[in-house]
């Protein structure tokens, strides 16, 4: 095995491989994922864009790509890190392998790597960046190129839709907006699944826009980088929620709380991967979450916000759920539309479902 590519991280630990994907430079943050499968998802999951993931599972690719299973489009994912990548899938489905989506969407990847390695790098000394380059470029050059990179704060704007779409189910009882910040498609067909006409808008539409589709609730999706510069929505939430039922997932619960006085802030390491345990604080059940974030709401600032902490990270006590009944807001920091993941914590679109029908009869009463 001829090694023609490797990772230098801003530590300055190299990591030889060989490449698959694109045949390019790419200069990302560094994280790991540790899911068994799901690599489609993950790959082509908008959340991700301007990382790269390392998988801790050491083999990648045997099962290739099918159509049906992709969660945005076109992948924004900065790179893909692999112990073995595996270029002849088995399975009846697949219609394209992992290297030749990532080729065609000009994205990297480097197999051969130590995962568990790098895993334990970032795990002991926290998320950082790296440039996965030529293996004939040296590490001060490679260092080099590596600080020349701004870390960009546009990456809601990269992924989020330019004009309005739409996702309609038969017989619908409600109609859904959905704030599109980098938002899967398995939460689209989820509130499709839950009886829910969904209308996704670009993340920057204003209040009196939303309001015009005459929402019966409005969603806020999940997406990648910092809460904080996502000012737009915060903007949004603070004037639509009470109005209508709300409903945020991963980076809407960071924006609800933003929007509420509270505080995120930046994990070492994030959380990435199936299996994380949750417990929620109203049933006192513990959930087993898929989960996809750097950031969380810190618990403290959420006293005299009017949020109420609803679920908690078994982990490390972080936040994962928070809510205001009387206006109709709640949220979650995991992802209960479950690709990858478990399925136990769908019963939160029910719960987003139950206040829209409160709503809709409070609006016909007012009405009548």
């Amino acid at each position: 095995m001829k090694y023609n590519k490797k990772l230098v991280f801003e530590n300055g630990r190299e990591f030889y491989g060989c490449g698959f994907g694109a045949d390019t430079e790419a200069v990302h943050e560094v994280v790991f994922n540790t899911s068994m499968v799901g690599y489609q998802e993950i790959m082509s999951d908008p959340s991700y864009c301007g990382q790269m993931v390392c998988m801790t599972y050491p083999l990648i690719g045997n099962y290739g790509l099918a159509d049906e299973d992709y969660e945005t489009k076109t992948p924004k994912i900065g790179g893909f890190i692999v112990r073995e990548y595996n270029d002849s899938p088995s399975n009846f489905r697949y219609t394209k392998t992992l290297s030749q989506e990532l080729e065609e969407n000009g994205i990297p990847g480097i197999w051969g790597v130590d995962t568990r390695l790098i895993t334990r790098m970032i795990r002991n000394e926290g998320s950082m960046r790296a440039i996965l380059t030529d293996a004939s470029v040296c590490k001060g050059e490679a260092q080099e190129r590596i600080s020349r990179v701004s870390i960009p704060h546009d990456h809601v704007s990269q992924v989020s839709c330019k004009k309005v779409w739409y996702s309609r189910t038969p017989n619908f009882k409600y109609n859904v907006v959905a704030v599109d910040c980098g938002i899967k498609h398995n939460i689209v067909r989820s509130l499709n699944a839950w009886g829910c006409n969904v209308i996704i808008v670009p993340y920057n539409t204003p209040f009196e826009k939303v309001m015009a589709l005459r929402p019966d609730g409005v969603f806020l999706s999940n997406g990648p980088g910092d809460p904080e510069d996502v000012l737009p929505v915060i903007e949004l939430v603070r004037k639509i929620q009470g109005k209508v039922p709300v409903f945020g997932i991963c980076l809407g619960h960071q924006m609800i709380a933003l929007a509420n006085g509270a505080r995120t802030y930046k994990l070492k390491f994030g959380h990435r991967g199936g299996n994380h345990p949750v417990k929620n604080l109203l049933t006192d059940k513990i959930e087993i979450t898929s989960q996809n974030h750097s950031y969380a709401v810190d618990i403290d600032s959420l006293k005299g916000t009017g949020l109420e902490l609803t679920h908690i990270n078994l982990l490390d006590n972080t936040a994962e759920g928070m809510r205001n009944e009387e206006q109709m807001i709640f949220s979650v920091q995991y992802h209960p539309e479950s690709a990858p993941g478990p399925q136990d914590s769908g019963y939160l679109f029910g719960i987003f479902v139950d206040n829209m029908k409160k709503y809709k009869a409070k609006r016909g009463a007012e009405n009548a």
